[in-house]
């Protein structure tokens, strides 16, 4: 690792350096890229940037080849989108994609090359044992899971156990809020719904809604920021980046983003949202930006203890992008997560429980 970064954040930041890299450059590119499953992005990001006749033959084989699959994967989100819209349609519950799903079907440049393992949608909690119901009727049905899990789900998160189909094998997570009913931040969801927006589709098909941009923002940083896994930290970031790169060209959208961020008390993520887009990616975040959230971040100390989590926690999850101290901040930030999600009470509860009790019954 250079003082730059790792190889994968330079190219990121700067696709023009793939004329200038060697095989055995390439060899350890696509391994970082492998470990933060940004393969066929940065598939897409070359392409985009006409740089395909610079990279060595094995390497565009190997690019060209996660290029496939993420068109495969592509055409499989609409499939399912599709199918859960018509499982949804006689209810009248809009249909509200989130995260990737909602990157996808919206075109956006977040979308391109970007692989996930379920499709994520809001509805309203007052609903939930309707939608639930209608897609039982088309095939979805809870994974299987102890009693605890299911207790775990209904009574305290923020979503349904994750929903499988029979046949297909799609996952669905079924969400009521994007925090958990015991996180100390609760952005109102209706909030959130009132400012969907409605893509364009064909007539005659259930309307398919998304976020609206400073909302789809803010969803990522909430998603990324105050969960506490980051094996996919890299492209989680690389997700805000492209949101942030996208929107951010529309007039008044930062305004709009730091103002929306204070109605739905997520000031503290979007901090950290911006801070380390514009670390790590260089994101072009305008100053005025910042300023309007630095009051939401935390003190000097602390901002000094979580950039020595976020700046290791972040990088690719591979030996070439860690140091000593990389597992111990990633199991820090793990404890943190949970910690946000719910009061200490119910985390020693939950903690326990996974640790001893569920691999028993395993």
């Amino acid at each position: 690792m250079t003082e730059a970064g790792p190889l994968l954040l330079q190219l990121l930041r700067d696709p023009g350096r793939a004329a200038s890299l060697g095989l055995a450059d390439w060899d350890l590119l696509l391994r970082q890229a492998a470990a933060a499953r940004v393969e066929a992005s940065l598939h897409g990001l070359l392409d985009e940037h006409g740089l395909a006749g610079t990279i060595p033959a094995a390497a565009r084989r190997h690019l060209d080849w996660a290029g496939v699959h993420a068109e495969r994967h592509a055409r499989a989100v609409r499939f399912e989108v599709a199918r859960i819209g018509a499982a949804l349609a006689a209810s009248g519950v809009p249909l509200l994609l989130l995260k990737g799903g909602a990157y996808a079907m919206a075109q956006l440049p977040a979308g391109r090359g970007r692989l996930f393992s379920d499709i994520d949608i809001l509805v309203p909690k007052e609903r939930l044992a309707e939608v639930e119901a209608a897609l039982m009727l088309h095939g979805w049905a809870t994974v299987a899971q102890d009693a605890y899990d299911q207790r775990y789900y209904r009574t305290w998160m923020h979503e349904l156990p994750p929903m499988k189909h029979a046949r297909r094998a799609s996952v669905i997570d079924v969400h009521h809020a994007i925090l958990p009913e015991t996180a100390r931040l609760r952005p109102d969801p209706a909030r959130l719904r009132a400012a969907a927006v409605t893509l364009p589709g064909p007539a005659g098909q259930p309307p398919l809604q998304v976020l609206g941009p400073a909302d789809m923002v803010l969803h990522s940083a909430v998603h990324l920021f105050y969960d506490g896994e980051f094996d996919h930290g890299l492209r989680d970031l690389l997700d805000l980046h492209r949101l942030l790169t996208r929107f951010g060209a529309a007039p008044g959208f930062w305004e709009l983003l730091a103002a929306r961020a204070a109605e739905l008390e997520l000031g503290r993520p979007l901090f950290y949202a911006l801070r380390y887009c514009a670390r790590l990616l260089h994101t072009a975040v305008p100053d005025s930006a910042q300023a309007a959230v630095r009051a939401a971040g935390p003190g000097a100390p602390l901002l000094a203890l979580m950039d020595a989590l976020f700046l290791r926690a972040l990088l690719p999850h591979h030996r070439s992008c860690a140091d000593r101290f990389s597992a111990g901040a990633r199991f820090l930030l793990y404890i943190r997560g949970n910690w946000l999600r719910m009061p200490p009470m119910l985390l020693t509860r939950h903690l326990f429980h996974k640790a001893f009790i569920s691999p028993r019954k395993d």
